[in-house]
């Protein structure tokens, strides 16, 4: 199931466990700069309208329009939700023409349970075994290859708008403001896969795929 947050992150939680939570965050954290990283490395917004921040060893991009990090903190907040119940399979950041609503770009998170571990892992106080330093260099991994994209996608040369969907499993509770949405395929397109990051507890696989005849 798709589902599209209608408008148009700040991890929330309680530590309960810490370095559980941690590795539930840190999938959060990861989603949070990765779509910053992509609204600017992509152009969808103006340079100025980004400020830098040091964190894990990565210099990282946030955005500093209201509307959007109000958005963003939104949608990121539920997914954390969505994450410690085990109802989340998949973050997708779809790139659209404006003018046309054609997507041009649909970048891809595939987030599944690693083997062992299952939505009531973190009420059951269950952590991952995998060193947090190792998770860290991962991280920074997938960060560091969204930023260097820029060399092999093409040029995005026509005012564009960004939409965020969310794969949760059927019997998800979903709140008022979310809806079903398409889910934004693109015809005659090219992928290519990015590195993958684990915490031990979660899997994160990524891909971009993008329109090849702009």
């Amino acid at each position: 199931m798709a589902l599209d947050l209608c408008s148009v992150p700040c991890i929330v939680g309680h530590v309960l466990y810490q370095q559980g939570i941690y590795q539930y965050t840190y999938v959060v954290f990861v989603a949070d700069f990765g779509i910053n990283s992509i609204l600017y490395q992509r152009g969808i917004y103006p340079p100025e309208s980004f400020t830098f921040q040091q964190q894990y060893g990565l210099t990282l991009l946030t955005t500093t329009d209201e509307g959007v990090k109000e958005y963003l903190n939104n949608v990121l907040a539920q997914i954390k939700d969505w994450l410690e119940q085990g109802e989340i399979q998949r973050l997708v950041l779809a790139v659209s023409n404006v003018d046309t609503q054609q997507v041009l770009e649909r970048w891809d998170f595939d987030i599944q349970h690693e083997p062992g571990f299952g939505p009531q892992s973190i009420k059951e106080g269950k952590i991952g075994s995998k060193d947090l330093k190792v998770i860290q260099k991962e991280m920074r991994d997938v960060i560091r290859q969204i930023t260097a994209s820029v060399t092999f996608l093409p040029l995005l040369d026509c005012v564009c708008s960004f939409d965020l969907l969310v794969y949760t499993h059927q019997n998800a509770e979903v709140p008022d403001k979310w809806a079903e949405s398409a889910p934004c395929f693109i015809s005659n397109s090219q992928e290519v896969r990015l590195k993958s990051f684990s915490t031990s507890v979660h899997k994160v696989e990524a891909c971009v795929s993008y329109k090849v005849d702009l």
